[in-house]
């Protein structure tokens, strides 16, 4: 790397919206960047669903961070974790996997390392309801969603015992109305003619939510819409239902347990822990409150932004956790170095809404831009095109837009693998057996589980 003399050196933590944005910002400018990561490579994580319901592979959205930043002679990639600060002596604490050194100075600080799922309190449901937020947990639930299908195809073949197939997903936010839209989509076009002992167009795809209505920040109408959209598919859309426990194939509404054969969280953020570690106050979400420059109350020197910073706008709403919002706040922080060094006042971050989408399906979509509000195949379109064009990387934009065309045109999805070992739900289903021949109430009474607030 070529390192200008004396330049101060900037250290960026996470790489993803908000971190390899800072990185973009500062790159061939007068410092010295170090960009760490866990992963080796940046996640479009609007398009994960995609992974987990097969209309993708990982390759698709995810690109070599190294790739990205080659052409900036002043950045350095760090594949490492950050356990924690010394905010005093200006050094970062590095997980250590090899001999040497684990701590890294700085002069300017940008911790932009994101959020994770939060189960409120009950981390031990994650493993029978995994969140999606990276590429990992992608796989994980694809690989469970497919193995569902193939199970009972296998069970009907060898006993005659056509059992029906049940998709929970929790949260009514983007993320749960997709996966559930997706999911149903797989049930009841893409898989529809492969199997011969089960009729896949019959599973029940359910979807709670603990509010009135799904997608709550968007406008009352688009919500409606989104949920008459979801329901046109097939899913079964309960609002004002809450989730109170999580089993293995079973999750708690209420007081009545509801039989699934994979359950997905979609529902709860909490920043990454690392936001406790930094001398500040943190929201009930882990969230660092920040000053308008988005700098430490204590230290103008760190920034905090993207899922782990929390600020309020102008109206009083804080500013939402989405990618444009990390980017901004990127674009701010960096730009506030740089007028550090040119002995310039800082200036505060200002949020600029570029408007919202949601894709529910084939065909169906809302969005939000201003006051313009959108529904249907146009909003989808919009969906489509807002996507394809904020991929990184002429190779994945390219490759994407085939498998779309692909996916519309045939109804297939051709990312169909189960990763793993085909063997290691059986136990899990026979559970589900056991369990239906017991206590859990039949399909018919859970459609009137009660909802409680």
């Amino acid at each position: 790397m070529n390192k200008a003399k004396n330049a101060p050196k900037v250290v960026i933590i996470g790489g993803g919206f908000g971190g390899l944005q800072a990185a973009q910002e500062l790159g061939n400018k007068p410092v010295e960047v170090a960009l760490i990561d866990r992963k080796n490579h940046h996640t479009f994580q609007p398009l994960l669903y995609q992974v987990a319901t097969a209309v993708l592979s990982p390759g698709e959205i995810a690109s070599p961070i190294r790739r990205i930043l080659h052409k900036y002679k002043n950045i350095e990639v760090i594949l490492g974790e950050a356990i924690g600060f010394d905010l005093q002596k200006q050094t970062i604490k590095l997980l250590q996997c090899a001999a040497g050194p684990n701590e890294l100075s700085y002069d300017y600080l940008i911790v932009a390392a994101g959020a994770r799922h939060s189960y409120f309190g009950h981390d031990e449901w994650e493993e029978d309801a995994p969140g999606l937020k990276t590429i990992e947990d992608a796989v994980e639930i694809r690989r469970r969603v497919l193995l569902a299908f193939e199970l009972a195809e296998r069970e009907a073949y060898l006993t005659g015992v056509r059992k029906p197939l049940n998709f929970v997903v929790i949260g009514g936010g983007p993320t749960g109305v997709e996966m559930a839209g997706a999911i149903a989509g797989i049930a009841r076009q893409a898989l529809a003619k492969d199997f011969k002992e089960i009729d896949t167009t019959k599973a029940r795809v359910m979807l709670f939510e603990g509010s009135d209505r799904v997608l709550g920040t968007f406008a009352e109408e688009l919500s409606e819409k989104a949920k008459k959209q979801l329901e046109d598919l097939g899913v079964e859309v309960f609002l004002n239902s809450f989730v109170t426990d999580v089993e293995e194939n079973r999750v708690k509404v209420g007081e009545d347990w509801v039989d699934c054969n994979v359950a997905v969280w979609a529902t709860g953020v909490a920043a990454s822990p690392l936001g406790k570690t930094l001398d500040a106050e943190t929201d009930r979400a882990g969230r660092v409150f920040v000053q308008p420059d988005l700098s430490l109350p204590n230290y103008k020197n760190v920034f905090v932004i993207g899922d782990m910073a929390s600020l309020k706008m102008e109206n009083g709403q804080p500013v939402p956790g989405v990618a444009p919002a990390a980017q901004q706040m990127a674009q701010t922080a960096c730009a506030n170095i740089l007028r550090d060094l040119r002995r310039e006042p800082r200036k505060n971050f200002k949020y600029a809404d570029k408007g919202s989408m949601a894709t529910i399906g084939r065909n169906r979509a809302i969005a939000e831009i201003g006051n313009w509000k959108f529904s249907g195949y146009f909003a989808w379109l919009m969906w489509l095109f807002v996507h394809v064009i904020s991929l990184i990387g002429f190779r994945n934009r390219l490759s994407v837009l085939t498998e779309w065309m692909w996916a519309y045109f045939t109804r297939e999805r051709s990312a169909r693998l189960i990763v793993g070992d085909a063997e290691a739900m059986s136990d899990s289903r026979q559970l589900l057996e056991a369990k239906a021949a017991t206590q859990i109430p039949t399909l018919e009474s859970q459609k009137n589980v009660v909802k409680t607030a």
